[in-house]
């Protein structure tokens, strides 16, 4: 045996007893207390994620972008501790932070054979947290026709929990080429995989709870309040003040920022809060600028365009995870945007099959996922901004408000407020127009004078209205009981004027053929939801009977806007027009040339039509060889 221990001479002996102390002594590593991250100075400037390249190869970068899938935070190994059963001496291997590592397995005191194995002690090692996220870089930054370019970012320690997908943030790391295994290696070749590693992370756009800490914006937001009434118009001209009119757009826009309020039942039951908004209108009234700076304003707002989203992407798709090869959910834009503003431009240009992925979001606010083994259920807690043409291009005067929007009535119901945005030809109104225009290419800002009235206006900053919308958001105002009555009675008149205008029931369809939209208990939670957020905007936990008016106004300019024209078309067609549109539709879709006047009376009669006018009809369309009508005039046959 002693033969198994013997060495050559002492300068063998003397190494191994080199290697042995070595082996037993502490590593700085397992007792370091602190975390060491360099940071590069504040007017450093921030590098694009496309203009990353080789050259910073081994440098500190600062690079900007969104977070669009955040791993789970695994335990990596820095220090692992050995014990030997025979002798019980303690190995420390440091690890270098590689992927894969050899283990010990032999004891380095000489006094032990070569054959008796180490064992690892879990509470002698230390372990690291670890994360990874991949970083897109921003939307301004995509040169058009390219694809979003993304970066692998590895996370350590403290850093770790601080992202969430769909953060915008600051990131300073290290560019560092990832070092693979030998047989990863042989098989891309020389190639080098990069790969970030975080040493500072800062969002770019901030929480509305962060937004709220800033004591000088939120001391003059209180004596604004105090000495100006008109705080709610003002905030609202203050959205995208480039963008001349569309005042209670904005303030749609402004209650939609704000929000309601989230109610969750004793049963499980959760009502939403968040309110959507739908604008349809003719191109060239500025929809998707209103789009673009609304999820600009929003701390968590992401823009995406109709054509260009698939229902996977806007909801969440299964990919798997490089790390550890497993199949993860990544979020799609309804996910990212959870707790902020989803703006979907072109969204009449959606697949059918691609727009019911929003009914479930728009209503319960949440996606529900079964694929690949996973089932679960994510947060979408959105507001879903929406902005669409009419089905044909332009708005068509001659169509009913119906055929134009073209949208399913389920979908439509879930939109709180809908605005229709028509070009029409004004000379006065083309005019301001225009110098508007003019000023702000010019001057590259709002004009400070109102073209309308040559009155001053007072616009605030993009910070400004985020810290009011972060501190209106503190506030959870509710519904008083003598206000209760007073909806109540408010909801049964809309209803009432939808079956009056329908013709008292006559119709196929209980809502408005004046309006063409739907008034459904959806309606009444709509105006619960604004009057809060208006009770909101006044830093109040009540809501009185004014937010209760102005959300019905609001309610009803968005329905003006489509009464206007549906109006003009009527108004183009005299009684004989329209009661022989009503003879020849029947005749369609009965396919019967022989139409009994009994049948379509009632329905004449509910469209305005007399029996002077019937008689009317029947003899010009007669006298036109259209149809023939029999002697006592009660049946009608077309030639």
């Amino acid at each position: 045996m002693q033969d198994e221990f013997a060495y050559p001479d002492a300068g063998a002996l003397q190494e191994a007893l080199d290697k042995q102390q070595q082996a037993n002594t502490l590593p700085k590593t397992l007792t370091r207390k602190y975390e060491v991250s360099f940071v590069l100075r504040k007017r450093t400037p921030c590098t694009p994620l496309r203009m990353v390249r080789s050259k910073h190869l081994g440098k500190l970068v600062m690079v900007r972008g969104v977070v669009t899938r955040v791993s789970d935070v695994k335990s990596e190994i820095k220090v692992c501790t050995y014990l030997c059963d025979r002798c019980g001496f303690e190995v420390y291997q440091e690890v270098a932070g590689n992927k894969v590592f050899m283990p010990l397995y032999s004891c380095p005191n000489p006094t032990c054979p070569k054959s008796v194995r180490l064992h690892q002690q879990t509470r002698g090692c230390k372990f690291v947290k670890l994360q990874e996220l991949k970083l897109q870089e921003m939307t301004d930054e995509v040169p058009v026709g390219n694809i979003p370019r993304t970066m692998r970012v590895t996370i350590r320690g403290e850093l770790t929990r601080r992202c969430s997908p769909g953060d915008a943030i600051y990131l300073t790391g290290a560019y560092l080429p990832e070092q693979l295994p030998n047989n990863r290696n042989a098989r891309i070749g020389p190639v080098a995989l990069t790969y970030m590693e975080a040493m500072h992370i800062e969002r770019h756009k901030q929480r509305y709870e962060d937004l709220a800490d800033s004591d000088q914006l939120i001391e003059r937001i209180k004596y604004d309040l105090e000495n100006n009434n008109e705080m709610y118009t003002r905030l609202a001209k203050s959205i995208a003040p480039e963008i001349y009119g569309h005042v209670d757009v904005k303030r749609a826009l402004l209650c939609m920022l704000v929000g309601g309020v989230t109610k969750v039942h004793i049963d499980g039951i959760r009502v939403r809060g968040d309110i959507n908004v739908c604008l349809m209108g003719d191109p060239g009234v500025a929809k998707s600028q209103l789009l673009r700076y609304i999820s600009t304003l929003s701390p968590r707002g992401i823009y995406t365009t109709g054509k260009g989203s698939s229902g996977v992407g806007l909801t969440a798709a299964v990919i798997k995870e490089p790390l550890t090869n497993e199949l993860v959910l990544e979020g799609g834009a309804l996910v990212l945007a959870d707790n902020g503003t989803c703006c979907i431009d072109e969204f009449d240009k959606m697949d059918e099959y691609d727009r019911t992925a929003l009914h479930e979001v728009m209503e319960q606010q949440s996606v529900s996922i079964a694929k690949a083994g996973i089932t679960t259920t994510l947060n979408a807690r959105a507001a879903v901004l929406a902005a669409a043409n009419p089905a044909y291009g332009r708005y068509n005067p001659r169509k009913s408000p119906t055929e134009n929007i073209n949208l399913p009535p389920a979908l439509l119901s879930r939109f709180d407020l809908m605005f229709l945005l028509l070009d029409k030809q004004n000379d006065d109104a083309d005019a301001k127009l225009a110098r508007h225009i003019t000023f702000v290419h010019q001057n590259s800002h709002a004009p400070l004078v109102n073209v309308d009235d040559q009155s001053e206006q007072d616009h605030v900053d993009q910070d400004y209205l985020r810290c009011y919308v972060a501190l209106a958001k503190q506030h959870s105002p509710f519904i008083p009981g003598h206000l209760v009555d007073f909806v109540s009675d408010l909801y049964v008149r809309m209803r009432a004027n939808d079956i009056r205008n329908s013709g008292g029931g006559a119709g196929k369809e209980d809502f408005s053929d004046h309006t063409k939209m739907y008034t459904t208990p959806r309606t009444l939670l709509a105006i619960l939801r604004l009057s809060q957020a208006l009770a909101k905007i006044r830093f109040s936990n009540v809501v009185n009977e004014a937010d209760v008016k102005e959300a019905q106004r609001l309610m009803e300019s968005s329905r003006i806007s489509l009464e206007d024209e549906s109006d003009k078309s009527q108004v183009r067609k005299d009684p004989v027009t329209v009661i022989y549109d009503v003879i020849r539709d029947w005749s369609t879709s009965t396919e019967s040339m022989v139409v009994k006047l009994s049948e379509v009376m009632n329905l004449i009669l509910s469209k305005g039509g007399t029996p002077n006018d019937v008689k009317r009809c029947l003899d010009e369309y007669e006298a036109l060889n259209i149809w023939s009508v029999n002697q006592a005039k009660t049946v009608v046959t077309f030639i």
